[in-house]
């Protein structure tokens, strides 16, 4: 099932994301079945689980953008542990369509993080998969990618998105 992708100005995406505790379950595996078609289906690399309305831990990431099932990385309760060096490239994200900004994050990130089945696991990435490492735990922590910017440029990407709303064309 695709879900639709909840804009910037829903609540879900400002509040910490609840824990999963109950592992192997139908249920989970089908939510997370769901979020990568509906990550593929908006063109995303990365999606979390508060992006489609629902406040739990989960993220999918796939930086292959399903050209390559093995980049299939599936995070339960992340957490980064490691975060070295500095990169600075353009991101967006599916909850702010339509806006995209330079972003300095990690150059070489490490998270712990539980697979479908309650393991632990940790992953390491560099470069675009660092990128997305952070920018999907970030929305776990209720932050988005406005968050790294300068008040200025966070402050006009508010007004747009305000003119946006108000105009019927936002939501």
């Amino acid at each position: 099932m695709i879900y639709p992708i909840v804009k910037y100005g829903h609540p879900v995406l400002e509040r910490k994301a609840d824990p999963v505790t109950e592992f192997d379950t139908p249920e989970l595996r089908q939510l997370i079945e769901d979020m990568f078609e509906s990550m593929y289906a908006a063109h995303g690399v990365g999606l979390a689980a508060p992006q489609i309305g629902i406040s739990k831990r989960i993220a999918v990431i796939d930086i292959s953008g399903g050209e390559d099932p093995s980049q299939r990385l599936v995070l339960i309760n992340p957490e980064v542990i490691r975060n070295e060096g500095r990169q600075r490239s353009e991101e967006g994200c599916l909850s702010v369509p339509g806006f995209r900004e330079e972003v300095t994050r990690g150059a070489r990130v490490t998270v712990r993080a539980q697979n479908v089945k309650g393991e632990f696991f940790e992953v390491t990435g560099e470069d675009l998969l660092a990128r997305a490492l952070l920018h999907e735990t970030d929305h776990l922590e209720g932050k988005l990618y406005l968050s790294h910017l300068s008040a200025l440029k966070r402050d006009l990407i508010r007004r747009k998105i305000r003119k946006l709303m108000k105009a019927g064309e936002w939501g």
